[in-house]
């Protein structure tokens, strides 16, 4: 494995405000489309529930903005668990608090940073759903997001390359829940039934990664 070289701290609170509003935009936009994929295999409200909490944690922290990377994500997960409904409030608020906590106090950090944080909150909601891959859940985007963030960190590439490589294998992973039988949450008690539906969670956490880098490409290239 290459040593990962010395990249400079350029994540900081205010690219993931701006990753924040991006992103409840996204969800405000796909909400529909993902109470579509919930509905034959969940409650039909993924999309409803994640448009509640995005919009709640925007209007939370564009009144009170945090002045670092971490504590944007722990309030973020804070307004997830609290406003959004089912399984996706805590798992999604565990993530983000979880990552938030594992970056501290500094005031910008580096991709290999933030890709840490970030496996540490995917081991936190891991532990907390007890879901692993092919399990059709959001572990499905999020796991090989987190490969394709090292391999892309250990190859040599910056912060924009890191998290476009993270975006692009989620999205895959999510498209590749379509044919798997869920064995983790409501979609489990379908068995078979459940093959052929791309996973709602797995297809959101996407959306989250791919906005992610689309908002360090904006910043780069400002």
């Amino acid at each position: 494995m290459n040593a990962v070289p010395d990249l400079p701290a350029d994540i900081d609170a205010a690219l993931l405000l701006r990753w924040l509003d991006a992103v409840t935009s996204v969800i405000e936009q796909e909400a529909d489309h993902l109470t579509q994929l919930d509905s034959p295999i969940g409650d039909a409200d993924h999309g409803a529930n994640m448009r509640r909490g995005f919009r709640a944690a925007r209007t939370a922290l564009e009144q009170e903005p945090p002045d670092t990377p971490g504590a944007v994500l722990v309030a973020i997960g804070r307004q997830l668990i609290s406003t959004v409904g089912g399984a996706s409030g805590p798992l999604y608020g565990t993530l983000l608090r979880r990552a938030g906590k594992a970056l501290g106090d500094a005031p910008a950090v580096t991709a290999a940073e933030l890709r840490d944080g970030l496996r540490a909150g995917v081991d936190g909601l891991v532990q907390l759903g007890g879901a692993k891959l092919e399990d059709k859940t959001m572990v499905d985007a999020l796991l090989p997001a987190l490969d394709a963030f090292t391999a892309a960190l250990d190859a040599g590439g910056g912060t924009e390359q890191a998290v476009t490589a993270a975006a692009s294998a989620a999205e895959e992973g999510a498209t590749a829940t379509t044919p798997l039988r869920a064995r983790k949450g409501r979609a489990s008690y379908l068995g078979d039934r459940s093959i052929g539906h791309q996973d709602p969670g797995a297809t959101s956490s996407a959306l989250l990664l791919t906005t992610l880098a689309d908002t360090v490409r904006k910043a780069s290239s400002s």
